[in-house]
């Protein structure tokens, strides 16, 4: 296995800032109703505006339902790919709707249990460097581009066939059935999503970054690590890892992999505000049904939260509305994570900064952004009002090795959701003979 470094050392921490603004209290029924409406009519689609990329980094799918997505993208030295002037427009809307500038992976940090090594993996070890090369089979149905990988380990072959652009089945996309013995219609949808990925190696692992894009809207951002266990951490006398192979012999050093995303918004293409929303039950005597109540707060200052049960945030238009009148947003859902506190900027789930073009990396940041600036994502978080908000989410994987990662590893996986919310006023997939039911009908 090739030498690598551990993460240098790092500066102490400023404390983060908390919600200050005044709560909007709201009951759990309005926030699940909407004025009575009925679809608006389908207008006739306008032609979508140019790409600001050629077409060799321009992808453009139309899925189920209709629904066109479109992107360009671009390869960065440290971040691998980023996708650029990421587009949405659903069967009914006239033209494209911009819900992201750019969006890319900002670090995956890797320190191991025993405190014997810690990497940075995007910015420390090579990963746009690893760029693996894509076999057809690995893109059935699919296109298999061409990515010139700046700094290429052989600069002699710079290009590689590392990033399929393809489509695959997302099971159902909706279902919507009778009663049983009633005589009517079961209205259902087998969806499929448009899938963007590359396999970057790193050491003796591999990492497939990969970008869903479902016909509502829903986006899934999510990394698989795959590759082998590393047989240079067996090391019986560490007393953390688990036991493979016969016996007690070989201890697999078990580590966490916590991977950042940056992703910069821009919703109709303007700023955008975001929102915490939190929930608090109230158990009530005698064994009546508790009660929730709603809290939504507008989050005006940068912001390093931490997910809930009943806590959720989203990133709102400032200049759209769906044809219900209702400000455009995106919701974050993160996933199954396992929270790594060894670091500072580990500790919290979710950040929102003011975009500073200077702040890339969630760690081991490598640009020079001035004195006292930080190295990490949580030293940016210093109160700064949110006028351009960056998000960074953080989902971590605790690896304990087991005797079924040998050998290759099975894929595991660590992600999160961007799911839209009220960016269209009905379900954009619903079949023409529903298109009525929106609010009350009847």
């Amino acid at each position: 296995m090739p030498q690598r470094s551990p993460a240098g050392t790092r500066r102490p921490r400023r404390r983060v800032a908390t919600l200050t603004a005044i709560p909007l209290l709201l009951t759990a029924t309005a926030l699940l109703t909407g004025p009575s409406a009925q679809a608006a009519p389908e207008a006739p689609a306008a032609p979508a505006p140019a790409p600001r990329c050629s077409a060799a980094y321009r992808i453009t799918q139309t899925l189920d339902g209709g629904t066109v997505w479109r992107m360009c993208w671009h390869y960065e030295g440290n971040a691998g790919l980023v996708l650029d002037d990421v587009s949405y427009q659903p069967k009914g809307e006239r033209t494209p709707i911009k819900v992201l500038t750019t969006a890319k992976l900002a670090q995956i940090h890797v320190p191991y249990d025993d405190g014997g090594n810690e990497y940075d993996d995007l910015t420390g070890q090579g990963f746009a460097q690893g760029l693996m090369k894509l076999d057809p089979a690995e893109c059935p149905g699919g296109t298999i581009k061409t990515v010139r990988v700046p700094g290429a380990y052989d600069p002699a072959h710079p290009d590689v066939s590392g990033l399929c652009a393809t489509t695959r089945a997302r099971g159902h996309a909706y279902r919507m059935g009778p009663y049983p013995g009633e005589n009517a219609k079961t209205y259902q949808l087998q969806g499929k999503d448009l899938l963007v990925y590359t396999v970057n190696k790193v050491g003796w692992y591999e990492y497939i970054s990969e970008w869903r894009f479902s016909g509502d809207g829903t986006m899934t951002l999510q990394v698989g690590a795959t590759g082998t266990v590393s047989p240079g951490d067996f090391d019986a006398g560490d007393g953390r890892g688990a036991p493979l192979g016969k016996g007690a012999k070989d201890y697999a050093t078990s580590h966490s992999h916590n991977v950042f995303w940056r992703l910069n918004f821009g919703l109709d293409g303007a700023a955008n505000k975001v929102e915490q929303f939190d929930s608090a039950t109230t158990i009530r005597s005698g064994g009546r049904t508790p009660t929730i109540r709603t809290t939504r707060t507008p989050v005006t200052k940068e912001l390093a939260g931490d997910s809930g049960a009943l806590r959720w945030w989203r990133v709102v238009s400032t200049t759209g509305k769906n044809q219900d009148g209702h400000p455009r947003s995106y919701e974050i859902v993160p996933g199954h994570t396992s929270k790594y506190t060894g670091r500072s900027y580990t500790r919290h789930d979710v950040y929102f900064t003011e975009y500073n073009k200077c702040e890339q990396f969630a760690s081991n940041n490598l640009a020079n952004c001035g004195a006292h600036a930080g190295k990490s994502v949580d030293t940016w978080v210093n109160g700064q009002p949110l006028k351009h908000p960056i998000a960074w989410v953080n989902i971590g994987f605790h690896h304990i090795a087991r005797d079924e990662d040998q050998e290759p590893m099975p894929v595991h996986w660590q992600g999160f959701q961007l799911v839209p919310r009220d960016v269209t006023a009905m379900n954009p997939l619903t079949p023409p003979a529903l298109s009525g039911h929106n609010g009350h009908y009847g």
